[in-house]
């Protein structure tokens, strides 16, 4: 394959699916764009690298979804990286707890805000079981540990969420 072939099948493979990967980032990093759009660009590099394997493989956005996560992860890790995010005013003491969530943009904000109370990993977890769908084996795969693992951080993770967004947010046990 010519590098010019090669990267007109990438710039058309990231031209469609950079959306769902920005989403899953934004879900990743709890809302915050800059991070995500740094997971992203660094992921895409990866992909880049290793797109004649990329392309190659049975589910290239799997393939996507997993190198995101696992950058995700690494960031994560990494000592230096600040956890400060920049806000015009502090939030009001309790004010969240004491209103009713009347529209999506605060449930958003109460959702992210809850997710970035996680640890990275089960933040993972949460991410790929939740909003992409992926069974407990799918999500151990990609986080590269047991299927346990991945129903014990869940299972934290969900009630961390529980706990911090209700009352304000009520959330029900699914059968």
């Amino acid at each position: 394959m010519r590098a010019t072939d090669r990267d007109a099948e990438f710039v058309e493979f990231v031209a469609e699916h950079r959306p769902v990967l920005m989403q899953a980032a934004r879900l990743l990093t709890a809302g915050d764009h800059a991070q995500a759009e740094d997971l992203v660009q660094t992921t895409l590099t990866k992909l880049y690298v290793q797109w004649p394997k990329v392309r190659r493989s049975d589910n290239p956005v799997g393939y996507a979804r997993r190198s995101l996560t696992h950058v995700f992860i690494d960031e994560g890790r990494r000592a230096f990286r600040s956890r400060e995010r920049v806000v015009a005013e502090p939030p009001a003491p309790d004010a969240r707890r004491e209103e009713q969530v009347a529209d999506d943009h605060e449930l958003r904000a109460s959702v992210l805000d809850a997710l970035g109370g996680l640890p990275p990993r089960q933040r993972a977890a949460v991410v790929l079981r939740h909003w992409f769908d992926l069974d407990v084996d799918q999500t151990a795969r990609i986080l590269n540990c047991s299927t346990g693992t991945v129903k014990s951080q869940t299972a934290k993770a969900l009630r961390h969420l529980r706990a911090s967004l209700e009352p304000a947010v009520t959330l029900k046990e699914i059968p």
